[in-house]
């Protein structure tokens, strides 16, 4: 069996293919057959040793995979040979409030990841595949997808007639466009290119707005919300882009903070945040439950995930193309 590992942080050299033996699945456990994986910007960040949360080297890395399960444990009574199923981002976080040790079991960086050709899993942090996904789309849901889907629906949720900022092209960007269009909410989206725009209005979008021609696109978001500002923002870009989002969200409107991908940005002013009226809610992606409810959300509403392209299993390396912020959606490895 292959399985890649990144044995350092320095660059993308530092990942490495690996013949190692097939796992086998104990009690409670599942063997999957690994058909793909996506990847997200925390890869990226782990592999620049930027990402915030601690991170061991050595491990396989990935979060997000899709596959075919191969053989099941004792006691295994949620799945059986040959269904398809789909990581939980956290593998340890069911439903509910967040645990406290979330992050003592996040792939990648605590425990091994899913860029591997077979891998085993307790039965409960794999979830059911929608039967109108393939295994590459399936892929993109567990980190992105349900980042999104908490993103819109935690606390109020958003409902038709609302209004939704999405920043740039990225994986949950495009799945909160998507999923908020399906409810019938107003979405205006941010981006650098004529090109990109163009693709964004195809997906539903209904204004654009170009950072790169209009700095202050806060004001500009602000205006094209009826002068009031968007009730919600899925805040991605983090110290690059707070500043703005400030300045574009309705008072009493809400700020899900999720990444940082924009890492350069002055100084937030206190009073700024203060005036805003925003509430500001951490997003740490989400449960096994909320990968229950998007995955049906798409499947009912019959959304595709968007994919910016499909690398095979051998040029794993060149995936990591991510890291040029050029991509549209998601990234995908195909292992089988």
């Amino acid at each position: 069996m292959k399985a890649y590992r990144l044995d350092n942080f320095t660059s993308i050299d530092d990942l490495h293919l690996y013949n190692e033996p097939a796992p086998k699945p104990q009690r409670g456990e599942v063997l999957v057959r690994v058909h793909a994986v996506s990847l997200n910007f925390r890869d990226i960040a782990m592999l620049r040793n930027q990402y915030p949360v601690p991170h061991l080297k050595g491990l396989i890395p990935t979060s997000d995979g899709a596959g075919e399960v191969l053989a099941v444990g004792a006691g295994v009574d949620d799945f059986k040979v040959g269904d398809r199923v789909m990581s939980t981002f956290h593998p340890r976080w069911y439903a509910g409030r967040r645990p406290a040790n979330l992050f003592q079991y996040g792939y990648g960086a605590a425990i091994d990841g899913w860029l591997v050709e077979q891998k085993v899993v307790s039965q409960e942090a794999l979830v059911r595949m929608p039967d109108s996904l393939s295994y590459e789309e399936a892929a993109t849901l567990p980190c992105a997808a349900v980042t999104a889907w908490t993103a819109l629906n935690e606390g109020a949720a958003v409902r038709a007639g609302g209004t939704v900022l999405v920043q740039g092209s990225g994986g949950v960007s495009i799945f909160a466009l998507q999923l908020a269009k399906a409810v019938g909410a107003t979405v205006l989206a941010t981006t650098s290119s004529a090109k990109k725009a163009e693709r964004l209005l195809a997906l539903g979008a209904d204004k654009v707005v170009n950072y790169l021609e209009e700095p202050q696109w806060g004001d500009r978001v602000r205006a094209l919300a009826q002068g009031q500002g968007v009730e919600r923002i899925v805040e991605v870009g983090g110290p690059g882009t707070l500043a703005q989002s400030l300045r574009a969200v309705r008072p009493g409107g809400e700020v899900a903070l999720i990444g940082f991908v924009s890492p350069e940005g002055r100084h937030i002013n206190y009073l700024d945040l203060f005036m805003s009226g925003a509430t500001f809610r951490h997003i740490t992606v989400g449960s096994r439950e909320s990968l229950m409810d998007v995955a049906q959300a798409i499947d009912v509403a019959g959304i595709k995930p968007v994919i910016d392209r499909v690398f095979d299993f051998a040029d794993a390396r060149a995936a990591f193309h991510l890291d040029s912020g050029a991509h549209f959606g998601k990234v995908v490895i195909r292992c089988a």
